[in-house]
């Protein structure tokens, strides 16, 4: 069974930056695609980013392209989410979620396709 652990979240004014962490454990990390998903306050869990199991093929959603990056490390047993020139409204809860399928090859935007949820990280972007 896989834990997921996000960190690194926390307040900071629009334009600012966040690196947020998030530590797997349980099973082979490298085996799996990783993805994050955020969920604001009333309303449905959206699909960010997502990295394939080696590291390529980094996948964004539109509304973050070009501002945030997703990475992972391997040997670490971690994936990133690099988040730059935020706004008010990347303001949510941040999750981590690993794919249920081993190595498959390509990533997906459905949070059905993840599990492994954490706790989740608050960002809060302020105006």
């Amino acid at each position: 069974q896989v834990q997921l652990v996000e960190s690194g979240g926390g307040l900071v004014q629009a334009g600012g930056s966040l690196r947020l962490s998030c530590a797997a454990s349980g099973r082979t990390f490298s085996n799996y695609n990783m993805a994050w998903f955020r969920q604001a306050p009333g309303k449905e869990r959206d699909f960010v980013a997502a990295i394939k199991w080696s590291g390529g093929n980094p996948d964004y959603a539109d509304s973050v392209e070009g501002r945030f990056t997703i990475s992972r490390d391997n040997a670490k047993n971690m994936v990133y989410l690099q988040m730059n020139s935020l706004k008010p409204e990347d303001t949510a809860v941040y999750y981590c979620g690993t794919d249920r399928i081993f190595r498959m090859i390509k990533t997906s935007r459905l949070q059905s396709r993840y599990d492994g949820w954490g706790q989740g990280t608050q960002v809060t972007v302020s105006s």
